[in-house]
């Protein structure tokens, strides 16, 4: 029996999954891969020390943290777990650690060292790689046959599975084409947009604390048109010239699923550590220690330095104040303010630098068994080209794992 032939477009996470895997299973496996190395997305996630997965036995909890369409991923993520994906790994050499959250990275803190055992694991087993972008999918009743690319080559191929990524990170080759193509054989692409992303603001004071980094403080998120808490976290994150970022807030924004302007509100308690008397008492004797001191001489022993002027502002207190003028309902209205800064938000920072992309090809037709087209036989679509996002802290990739290890085996033939 003549082995399949498999042509995967996409270098990325989901890709290289899919091509080993099919490449394990015998099949004949070309990738296409628009850049001259794989991996150029995942090098960059983790701020370069790459999040691979969510160290986490239970299946449900995977799928609660893959707000859109978490239950079509069951087949994929039963089939390859976490532990699979660090047994993957750690089988090639990189030593992995479990860190806050059950985020798993490698011990190295290096990226780079799961591309490498990527790269390792393709040559190993066969598969062919060329340099190429795919510009059009070739079909013949019903099924695609092949591929053109932009230099006007054709491939063909018994399987073509689409791993393209998203919109978010163009530089590294995520510029939608997989939306297009799959467009092209009537696939439906749901709205696109940033998840995992910094936040646009209203209050002009972010751009004046620009590159102020906030640790341990505590933020609530409210979704303004239902009155309801939507999202709560403890840790870091960044004032920057539109807005804010970090940790946090990156957390947060897969949260807020219909952004319109002003929809949602932020609230950060600079210090969560102190009960709002506990705050007074300290403010008290900062103040009781340095009676004829101005105030914004003063509270930079309690905020950072570039937060002074605008809590004072919001707290209505004039800078040049001195401490021993300052009135009970003056401490109190700072009080406050330090354990409630509000941000209104206004958008998501532009798609391009967004971690994930939110939406994307409509689940409904893809058959989560396979990954298989349900409208062009023999494609298969993975990764992050799927209407399939997750919350921060390695689940992305999980998906993209798994998605791409299902499509490998379904497209080589070979039950999963």
């Amino acid at each position: 029996m003549q082995p399949k032939k498999v042509l995967v477009v996409g270098g990325g996470a989901a890709g290289c999954f899919a091509a080993g895997t099919a490449a394990e299973n015998n099949a004949e496996v070309l990738l296409l891969e628009r850049n001259a190395k794989i991996g150029r997305k995942l090098m960059i996630t983790g701020k370069g020390r790459c999040n691979v997965t969510n160290n986490t036995a239970d299946i449900d909890a995977l799928i609660r943290n893959v707000p859109s369409n978490g239950r079509f991923l069951y087949s994929a993520f039963s089939g390859f777990m976490p532990q699979d994906t660090i047994d993957f790994f750690e089988d090639y050499g990189v030593k992995l650690k479990t860190e806050r959250g059950n985020r798993v990275f490698p011990e190295s803190d290096k990226a780079s060292d799961i591309v490498d055992a990527l790269d390792r694991w393709l040559s190993e087993n066969g598969v062919r790689r060329i340099q190429a972008r795919v510009t059009e999918l070739l079909t013949e009743n019903g099924a695609v046959s092949g591929v053109k690319t932009e230099a006007g080559e054709t491939y063909f191929a018994d399987c073509v599975i689409l791993a393209t990524g998203g919109k978010s990170y163009p530089k590294t080759g995520s510029t939608g084409d997989g939306y297009t193509l799959a467009k092209s054989v009537g696939h439906t692409v749901t709205p696109l947009r940033p998840s995992l992303s910094a936040l646009v603001c209203r209050e002009g004071f972010c751009s004046d604390c620009m590159g102020l980094s906030l640790r341990n403080v505590a933020l609530t998120v409210k979704d303004t048109k239902t009155k309801k808490t939507i999202y709560t976290d403890f840790g870091e994150m960044l004032f920057t010239h539109f807005g804010v970022s970090g940790p946090m807030i990156l957390s947060a924004s897969a949260h807020m699923r219909e952004m319109a302007p002003e929809r949602y509100a932020l609230s950060v308690d600079l210090k969560p550590a102190l009960s709002p008397e506990k705050l007074d008492a300290r403010v008290l004797r900062d103040f009781g220690e340095n009676p004829n001191k101005a105030i914004a001489n003063v509270l930079p022993m309690l905020l950072p330095r570039a937060l002074v002027p605008v809590v004072l502002r919001l707290s209505g207190i004039r800078p040049n104040e001195k401490v021993n003028q300052i009135t009970k309902a003056q401490r109190q209205a700072l009080c406050n303010t330090v354990k409630s800064l509000h941000l209104t938000v206004i958008d998501f920072n532009d798609i391009k630098e967004a971690i994930v992309t939110s939406g994307g090809i409509s689940t409904a037709e893809i058959n989560p068994k396979t990954m298989e087209s349900k409208l062009c036989k023999c494609l298969y679509l993975v990764g992050e080209l799927l209407d399939c996002d997750a919350y921060t802290g390695g689940f992305n990739l999980q998906i993209a794992f798994s998605t791409g290890r299902l499509a490998g085996y379904a497209a080589s033939g070979v039950n999963f």
